[in-house]
């Protein structure tokens, strides 16, 4: 009993030895940094602070929100959807074999103009259910290819349209460029052709840095099947602007893109007749397909979402401060006395 007592002690000894190896520490060096004592901001919210700031903020939101909607309800828009119409009636239920064959596509449709329209008109093209924002599909493309002529070969990318089959690389290739939208439109009223600028529709950056002006169309829709519209060979990309603005893949399923301008005013109840190309084949995935006719104001084009956005916050933030200042009148709550936080308190202090 006493042997195993002494030994006991005697290890105890021996580890508390000055000779042993001291333990490296992993305790952070002190700093006020780490020990998160650094000056802070610490704003006790009393409710007067909370009534103001939500207040503040309604009556910021609110203004900003009904000028962005009356901004939006200044532009006039005709949207006119017309992938139906444009079937003869005899071919409407076999709309994939009448828009993959040879016969004519040509249609006349009519839209009706609201109210006045100030130039410039601008001209979209509307298409439904089209993901442009497909994994695979928003991959296929080479923007090195789209910039240097020397980038030809650079087609790794862009399967299943990257070669043709023996004549070399497809330029522009990817599956984008190959489904490059090609419905046209040709504008008249009262029998008087109306110009569409077709010029100036595209990004600056893009014809300036990611279209080559030494970078001209080879092998395009050479093949079997033809996904869109046709490229003029002699004409270089950084001039082919309708291809510019389509390489821009849209982040939804629905989506707009411009197709041109129109640079006269057109007047209230005026009927323009649209010739039309119906093309673009969009019934193998059941899209739908719109021509649309918009102005713009100082906020762009019509979009209620701003406006309707900045009311809600402002308005959700007003009825707060309303609701807050009754229950502060009502059933008022005692403040503690700020003194004693702790960040109040003298380093002497208990």
């Amino acid at each position: 009993m006493s042997s195993h007592t002494a030994s006991s002690s005697n290890g105890g000894n021996g580890s508390g030895d000055s000779g042993a190896p001291r333990r490296n520490s992993k305790r952070p060096k002190y700093s006020k940094f780490t020990q998160q004592e650094l000056p802070a901001c610490k704003p006790i919210l009393t409710p007067r602070w909370v009534v103001s700031a939500f207040m503040l903020v309604a009556i910021v939101f609110i203004p900003i929100g009904i000028a962005c909607l009356l901004g939006s309800r200044d532009v006039v828009e005709v949207v006119k959807r017309y992938e139906t119409e444009c079937i003869p009636v005899g071919n409407r239920g076999n709309e994939v074999q009448f828009i993959q064959s040879a016969a004519d596509k040509t249609c006349t449709i009519s839209m009706t103009i609201p109210k006045r329209m100030k130039q410039p008109i601008y001209v979209y093209y509307q298409l439904d259910n089209f993901y442009q924002n497909h994994r695979r599909y928003v991959k296929s493309r080479s923007d090195e290819q789209l910039k240097s002529a020397s980038k030809e070969n650079d087609t790794s990318s862009c399967e299943p349209e990257d070669t043709a089959t023996g004549r070399g690389a497809i330029v522009p290739c990817g599956l984008i460029a190959w489904s490059l939208f090609n419905d046209t439109y040709s504008f008249s009223r009262l029998n008087q052709s109306l110009t569409v600028n077709k010029k100036g529709i595209a990004w600056k950056s893009d014809k300036e840095k990611r279209f080559g002006k030494d970078v001209f169309p080879k092998n395009f829709q050479g093949g079997g099947l033809v996904g869109g519209a046709r490229l003029d060979p002699l004409t270089r990309l950084s001039d082919q602007e309708d291809l510019m603005v389509w390489m821009r893949t849209a982040a939804l399923p629905t989506f707009r893109k411009l197709y041109g301008k129109i640079e006269v005013d057109l007047d209230a109840k005026e009927v323009i007749n649209v010739t039309l190309g119906n093309n673009y084949n969009t019934y193998s995935f059941n899209g739908k397909k719109k021509l649309v006719l918009s102005t713009t104001s100082w906020i762009g084009g019509r979009n209620d979402f701003l406006g309707i956005a900045y009311l809600t916050v402002g308005m959700i933030c007003f009825a707060l401060s309303m609701g807050f200042t009754i229950v502060y009148f009502v059933k008022p709550r005692r403040l503690g006395d700020p003194t004693f936080l702790s960040w109040n308190r003298g380093p002497g202090s208990h």
